[in-house]
């Protein structure tokens, strides 16, 4: 019987040619966020893990009080059939809440700021003009949005009024295949930092040098070039 990592490589041998590569190692990354040496809140997802549940999408939804067609955090599912059988893949996605955001030095207002206490970037609505300067900058397409009721960019904040409590993330309390760990990438003894050390991580759109604090690991380079990037080439590319 064909297992994920075998169906993932035989996809990738009849694929056509993608775009540009999705993935990339993670290394320069967790460089540049450990150099600050500060608390950096940072989030793990282990794509061998997850099962495409959408616990995550619905608990956002319920914690951060969005409309069910707006979310900050979604699960893109692609397939593939190889042989008889049809298989699944699933990947999570969210603002990267990166290290050198992109969207921060476009905002006029000054509404969208990386706060200096956890590295977390927020937007305040009561800043924001909506402009969308942003949306526009932001190489992870589809990832920040216009929330209707607000008329104001929305985001992922990491649930920061559950973390700055000491709470984990709404995703992560309710993701039922464990896919996500979530903490500070600075403290060494935190999960997500031996998680880090221990495996292979890779990050979205690497090239675009915002060094995101979302990691993905359970891929191997091989396998982040085949269904994701086939599928869905036009969420990466700017």
């Amino acid at each position: 019987m064909l297992d994920r990592r075998r169906a993932l490589k035989l996809l990738a041998g009849g694929a056509i040619a993608t775009t540009g590569v999705m993935f990339m190692p993670a290394g320069n990354a967790i460089a540049a966020i450990r150099q600050q040496g500060k608390k950096r809140l940072a989030m793990v997802i282990d794509l061998s893990r997850c099962n495409g549940c959408k616990a995550c999408v619905v608990s956002c939804g319920m914690e951060n009080g969005t409309k069910p067609d707006e979310h900050r955090t979604q699960v893109i599912q692609t397939s593939a059939e190889i042989g008889d059988k049809q298989y699944a893949f699933n990947l999570p996605i969210m603002c990267n809440n990166c290290e050198t955001p992109s969207c921060v030095s476009v905002c006029p207002t000054g509404a969208t700021f990386k706060r200096e206490e956890d590295g977390i970037v927020v937007v305040d609505s009561t800043l924001c003009i909506g402009c969308n300067y942003c949306i526009q900058a932001c190489p992870y397409g589809g990832v920040r949005f216009t929330n209707s009721t607000t008329g104001t960019v929305d985001k992922c904040n990491f649930c920061i009024q559950r973390t700055s409590r000491g709470l984990l993330p709404a995703c992560v309390e309710t993701c039922t295949g464990g896919a996500r760990v979530f903490g500070d990438i600075n403290d060494v003894n935190s999960e997500i930092s031996n998680l880090l050390s221990q495996s292979n991580p890779m990050v979205l759109q690497a090239s675009k040098q915002t060094s995101p604090n979302v990691f993905y690991i359970g891929l191997t380079q091989e396998e982040s070039n085949t269904a994701f990037s086939i599928h869905s080439p036009q969420l990466w590319q700017r």
